[in-house]
């Protein structure tokens, strides 16, 4: 679980409430209309711009895998895939059978050694899948990037009809109230929406899209490497090159 995700949408949402609290009734900052222009407005052009079956899967892997789907290490990676090494040089490909290990695409391409595929369909296998993966892992991304940009372009929208609304009715001071809350509120509305929540959200999962094809190259590699029947010393070598300097020399002094 990502905590700094978790701790940073708490800490925005309780200063945003504390300035609401502190100066004012929290039903000022409610307005029906506001809520219509920037919802209404977002649902629109997101499925203008993708398809349901993106739209279906993106929203809520996108979610998942910010808040729930731990990162890869890959210092831990690459002790794991050592020890892999190691027990396949000396027990055979067989024994890997009975390895356990915490990553889940590191245990699929395990299981594939221990099940005596050849080289060329495990490299495309675990190729292909990483691709799909990532892929998804962008239209995730892109999905809520698209709405932290439309939410604040929605706001103005909302502000635009509220000041022709307004500048409409300059001749009923009633009106007038209602239809400036319309323009503030929609601009607040858009601006948290985009600011706080989707665009951290799509910049977070740019990091974990990063982080997570690093991670799968590490593993394809290690993988083949001991489908070679490399010693764990040569494949803990070859790995490391994927770590910055200092995990090199942390990792060579463990």
């Amino acid at each position: 679980m990502d905590l700094a995700t978790i701790i940073g949408y708490v800490l925005g949402v309780v200063v945003v409430m504390v300035l609401i609290v502190m100066d004012g009734s929290p039903r000022n900052f409610v307005d029906k209309h506001a809520f219509i222009v920037i919802f209404g407005g977002c649902a629109a052009a997101t499925m203008i711009r993708f398809p349901f079956s993106v739209i279906a899967h993106g929203f809520p892997m996108g979610f998942k895998y910010v808040f729930t789907m731990q990162g890869s290490d890959p210092r831990q990676l690459i002790e794991e895939i050592t020890k892999v090494a190691d027990t396949a040089r000396r027990q055979g490909p067989t024994a890997l059978e009975r390895v356990a290990v915490t990553n889940s695409f590191l245990a699929q391409g395990v299981r594939y050694i221990a099940d005596g595929y050849d080289k060329d369909f495990i490299r495309d296998t675990l190729q292909r899948d990483t691709d799909v993966f990532l892929q998804r892992l962008q239209e995730s991304e892109k999905l809520y990037r698209l709405i932290g940009d439309a939410a604040p372009a929605w706001g103005m929208v909302g502000t635009l009809l509220g000041m022709v609304q307004m500048f409409s009715n300059m001749s009923d001071p009633s009106k007038l109230g209602p239809f400036m809350a319309v323009a503030l509120l929609a601009t607040l509305y858009g601006a948290l929406i985009g600011n706080l929540f989707c665009l951290p959200l799509a910049d977070k999962l740019h990091l974990k899209l990063e982080e997570e094809d690093l991670a799968r190259a590490l593993v394809i590699d290690g993988i083949m490497q001991v489908r070679d029947a490399r010693s764990p010393a040569v494949v803990r070598e070859m790995l490391m090159a994927y770590l910055p300097q200092h995990h090199r020399d942390e990792l060579a002094a463990a």
